[in-house]
């Protein structure tokens, strides 16, 4: 007895099932419709947004994954509007807060690469520095040598090569040697007392002159202070390179130069002088 009523419990239930099946029937049609569009039309969404970044900035890294995420942002709305077609509220509200708890759980485990990751796209877009640029930040100089999602590498002048995060690289002041295409060179020099100023400056801009095959215009000179033993001054002018080494071999000509110029004009460059005073009674003992 029992079993037959469990039985007809049974039939009933799975007849009720078939009959709000079939009543479904055109929602599950359409929600399948809505899904194969939502797939066909990602692939072209993906296309159009890969094109569309690429505008923007010319990293293939960073509008991959945008694009991506564009897809994926577009594909759940569509399946929200799929459970919402197939009158799956409760299941959609349950999909949402599942979604946030999840999303949130995530953001927190990976949130200092996701700030890496997001610093690595604004840098891309700002275009703030290139492989292959000289640049100063952190602590640190030198060229990059590969920029990531997540991280620049720096190759030091001495062959040692740095990582930092893009948050770094992005928080912190960043000096780009590179972006302007010249450098201005610097020379601190000094000359005795006795030298005629305007000469010495006449001999050096005709020495830089040569060197840098350059406009008077375009070179810098300013005595700068009377120093313990000479007249300091400073020297500054532009050169049109992008390469450390080729401003350190330009330097290293310029001071050469005005050496040779002094030399041919006698003019001196002062040692440091340092007069020492010795009490009488010292003198005496020694």
């Amino acid at each position: 007895m029992q079993f037959q009523i469990a039985w007809q419990d049974l039939v009933n239930k799975l007849s009720t099932w078939m009959n709000e099946l079939i009543l479904l029937l055109p929602n599950i049609v359409l929600a399948a419709i809505v899904m194969s569009l939502a797939l066909l039309l990602s692939r072209y969404l993906n296309r159009y947004t890969n094109k569309l970044i690429y505008k923007v900035t010319d990293n293939k890294t960073i509008s991959s994954v945008m694009s991506n995420i564009v897809v994926a942002a577009f594909t759940m709305i569509m399946l929200f509007i799929a459970l919402g077609i197939l009158n799956l509220d409760k299941a959609l509200t349950s999909l949402l807060a599942g979604a946030g708890v999840v999303g949130l759980a995530i953001g927190l485990a990976l949130q200092e690469p996701l700030v890496n990751l997001f610093s690595g796209v604004m840098m891309s877009v700002r275009k703030m520095y290139n492989v292959g640029d000289f640049v100063e930040t952190n602590g640190y100089i030198g060229s990059i040598k590969e920029i990531s999602l997540r991280s620049t590498i720096l190759t030091l002048p001495t062959g040692e090569q740095v990582t930092l995060s893009n948050k770094e690289m992005l928080q912190n002041p960043l000096k780009n040697y590179t972006i302007s295409g010249r450098r201005k060179i610097v020379i601190d020099c000094g000359v005795g007392y006795e030298s005629d100023l305007d000469k010495v400056e006449s001999i050096t801009l005709i020495a830089i002159q040569k060197i840098c095959k350059t406009n008077r215009e375009n070179i810098d000179f300013f005595y700068t202070s009377f120093g313990d033993s000479a007249i300091n001054f400073k020297l500054r002018f532009w050169h049109n390179s992008q390469c450390q080494k080729n401003i350190l071999a330009t330097k290293s000509k310029a001071i050469k130069a005005i050496k040779a110029a002094f030399d041919n004009h006698n003019i001196s460059i002062p040692y440091p002088v340092r007069t020492l005073d010795i009490p009488k009674k010292q003198l005496q003992i020694l």
